[in-house]
């Protein structure tokens, strides 16, 4: 298994994940592979990021220099937007806090930067309150994908999956089936980000 890993994260430039190695292996299930996981981080052959998508770090393979420091930039709302001074708030070289990160996670992107979530709106995604996203920063984004979205006029900022409705306006829409979506035309809206992971809050 550690040679799998090895080879996969080598030929790919990230770690696999826990279904590759079901394959990969040949073994008879995701629970087999957990179970033989386990014992490797037991015995400090590795190290697992729960939190984390393919979160696996192979600690003699991984290098320095496959660290990054992501900026944490400020808060984001999963609920309700909630007001940020001013558009400069998304100015990623103003702010000094950072989270240490493993390049698979970037996998080349540039620009990306990190909020802490706020409210439960994206809970239905696995995004909770007092949990980090990782963000590209993009200003346009594809049906679906989940955005930080800055509302001009409201001069708010909020998190949801976005969508262009045939009709021209834009809806935004919580993973929360208890929450109802934000609607809002495309000259109020800009796009200042495409969440690529979550860093979840444990505890």
């Amino acid at each position: 298994m550690i040679a799998f890993i090895r080879d996969f994260w080598a030929e790919n430039n990230f770690p696999p994940s826990v279904r590759d190695i079901v394959a990969g292996c040949a073994l008879s299930s995701t629970s087999v592979a957990d179970y033989n996981l386990r014992l490797l981080e037991k015995k400090g052959i590795i190290r697992r990021h729960k939190e984390v998508s393919r979160g696996i770090e192979l600690p003699s393979f991984l290098k320095e220099t496959d660290r990054l420091n992501v900026p944490v930039i400020g808060l984001i709302a999963a609920g309700q937007p909630i007001p940020v001074p001013d558009n400069d708030a998304w100015d990623v070289a103003a702010n000094v806090e950072t989270i240490e990160v493993t390049r698979d996670i970037i996998r080349g992107r540039e620009g990306v930067y990190a909020l802490r979530v706020k409210g439960n709106s994206m809970i239905e995604d696995l995004i909770n309150d007092g949990d980090i996203v990782l963000l590209q920063s993009v200003n346009t984004v594809e049906n679906g994908e989940t955005a930080a979205v800055w509302l001009k006029s409201e001069k708010e900022a909020t998190l949801k999956k976005f969508y262009l409705e045939s009709s021209g306006r834009i809806r935004l829409q919580p993973a929360n089936s208890q929450m109802q979506p934000i609607y809002a035309s495309p000259a109020n809206v800009e796009v200042q980000g495409r969440v690529i992971a979550v860093i979840r809050r444990m505890g």
